[in-house]
């Protein structure tokens, strides 16, 4: 694999400007999830800008902040054919710690899933290329969020009733998206996979199995879903996987170490860059990078958190990575928040002086650490 990688890196959201804050809420309604013409200078302008801001900082690779959108992975289903969003205020959306909730959006399968040539991030990318001199990066929900967060009663076509069915037009429809967005000229690109540590949570895993589900059976499913979606790839294409327990106004869903995931996502997978949640107890210990296999293969440990403002010490942060590297080669290693600071437009409660200080961070740690943030 010869596509970009970097010592020094974020998962991709950022904290929305007042200026595009206060224009969603003036021009969309409850229950509209994309954003319409009407935004697209602003939009603009604020990406531009946060381009400016990681550039600044040091980074190396940049994203448009999901500026455009209301969710991480709401708004990117929503695009593929034959699965829709719908928004029902009569019921209650994912419950997070905290008694808060996402907005009550729900998605459901109506026909055959695939990937439209037309897909509007394709132009969100093709915009955030043309407005930065260095990598940029667009994040995608992986493609296990087709099925984790579709239920049954949501799943039109009988057909899809058959777990493999189904997965098998999911991995088709990303395999279609992952060369749009390299023809787009994307080079890095990266997979939110979340559901992966969601499944090491055993209130998940028993959620799971109350669906007819074993949740040892879909990892090892959604493991394969997304190797037959990047397989095909060219060589100088980046394929990043984010994981996490959750992330909307800094709180969180699940619990619970990398154990049961761990080998799939390293071994049954070819993604070459690993983000991986590390910033509380809530992620377990750092015994599963040992299962890293030697090679290119790179991990970004998150121990620098999105959640709050308090900001770590760059040597808290060289020993938590002489610590990693027991298990992990140094090489092998970089540095990224554990998360997103915006997962959904609603954004961290954290401030924009905050989410700054904590880029700034990332890339002063690859630089005493590796020597630099590539």
């Amino acid at each position: 694999m010869s596509g970009p990688k970097f010592r020094a890196d974020h998962v991709g959201s950022l904290l929305r400007p007042a200026p595009i804050a206060d224009a969603r809420a003036a021009h969309m309604p409850d229950g509209q999830l994309h954003s319409g013409p009407e935004l697209r200078d602003i939009e603009d302008r604020e990406i531009a800008a946060a381009v400016r801001m990681q550039e600044d900082v040091g980074l190396a690779a940049v994203t448009d902040g999901e500026f455009r959108r209301s969710f991480w992975h709401y708004d990117f289903m929503d695009g593929l054919d034959g699965l829709d969003l719908e928004y029902r205020p009569e019921t209650s959306g994912i419950a997070f710690a905290g008694s808060v909730s996402i907005k009550p959006f729900h998605a459901t399968i109506t026909d055959t899933i695939s990937f439209p040539a037309d897909h509007p991030m394709l132009d969100h990318f093709r915009y955030l290329a043309s407005v930065t001199s260095v990598t940029p990066k667009i994040s995608i929900p992986g493609p296990s969020a087709c099925h984790f967060r579709t239920a049954a009663a949501d799943i039109a076509p009988e057909q899809y009733r058959d777990l493999d069915v189904l997965l098998a037009d999911v991995a088709t429809a990303y395999a279609d998206a992952v060369a749009a967005f390299y023809t787009a000229g994307c080079r890095y690109l990266q997979l939110d996979d979340i559901f992966f540590a969601y499944l090491c949570d055993e209130n998940q895993r028993e959620a799971k199995r109350a669906e007819g589900f074993d949740p040892d059976h879909l990892i090892a499913a959604y493991a394969d879903t997304l190797e037959q979606a990047i397989c095909d790839r060219p060589d100088d294409m980046t394929i990043a996987m984010h994981m996490c327990r959750g992330n909307f106004r800094s709180t969180h869903v699940a619990s619970g170490g990398y154990d049961p995931a761990v080998d799939a996502i390293f071994n049954r997978t070819s993604v070459d860059v690993y983000f991986m949640e590390y910033d509380t107890d809530r992620a377990g210990g750092l015994e599963p990078l040992s299962l890293l296999p030697k090679g290119d293969k790179r991990v970004m440990p998150g121990f620098i958190t999105t959640k709050t403002a308090e900001l770590e010490s760059i040597d808290d942060l060289r020993r938590r990575f002489d610590e990693a590297s027991a298990y992990a080669d140094l090489a092998q290693l970089g540095i990224a928040p554990q998360c997103g600071f915006a997962s959904t437009e609603e954004g961290n409660v954290i401030t924009p002086d905050d989410q700054r200080a904590k880029l700034e961070l990332v890339a002063a740690t690859a630089e005493a650490i590796w020597g630099g943030v590539i």
